[in-house]
């Protein structure tokens, strides 16, 4: 594993169907954050979140589809390996049109606890602001651990929910970074 991480926009040039094919998405859950009585409760909840083949070549035509209609893509690589990656989803939304989508943000585990996230959660707010964003809007894994890194981002709950990324993952915690 190579200590030099070069950040860069993902294009058709840097990223291909298989770019993701040793990404180690894995997270072992132990507890998770849900609303109960209109509070939030950390809860013995425990599993293994991971992707299988199919499920990163998933995500990797998702990333080249939004790279080839416009999207906002930006990757991390140590040496030939994508250590981590951030997109933004247009368009815009919430009741000024303050809100853009961080669809997509994850670090491959090898390269955890290395600042790659913060860099590329940068670079996404930097492009959210370009795009005329006022705020991030994240539909973030409830897990305790990831609830942590968000909050030391600087991530709050939403004061608008966006109902339809809600329902798709309705274990999410709906969260918010004002740019």
């Amino acid at each position: 594993m190579t200590d030099t991480i070069r950040y860069a926009p993902v294009t058709e040039h840097n990223f291909t169907v298989a770019s993701l094919d040793g990404f180690i998405r894995r997270q072992e859950v132990a507890q998770c954050w849900r609303k109960r009585d209109g509070q939030w409760k950390l809860l013995p909840i425990a599993y293994v979140e991971d992707w299988d083949w199919e499920g990163r070549r998933y995500r990797a035509e998702k990333l080249l589809r939004s790279v080839q209609n416009g999207g906002a893509v930006f990757g991390a690589w140590a040496g030939a390996d994508l250590a981590g990656f951030a997109r933004l989803e247009g368009p815009r939304f919430g009741s000024r049109d303050q809100y853009i989508d961080l669809a997509q943000f994850h670090v491959s585990l090898p390269y955890r606890g290395r600042g790659i996230g913060k860099e590329l959660f940068r670079m996404a707010c930097r492009e959210a602001r370009l795009l005329g964003a006022e705020k991030l809007y994240i539909s973030a894994h409830s897990a305790r651990e990831t609830m942590a890194a968000y909050r030391a981002l600087g991530c709050v709950e939403a004061e608008e929910i966006n109902w339809a990324l809600a329902k798709k993952e309705p274990c999410d915690v709906q969260l918010e970074f004002r740019l």
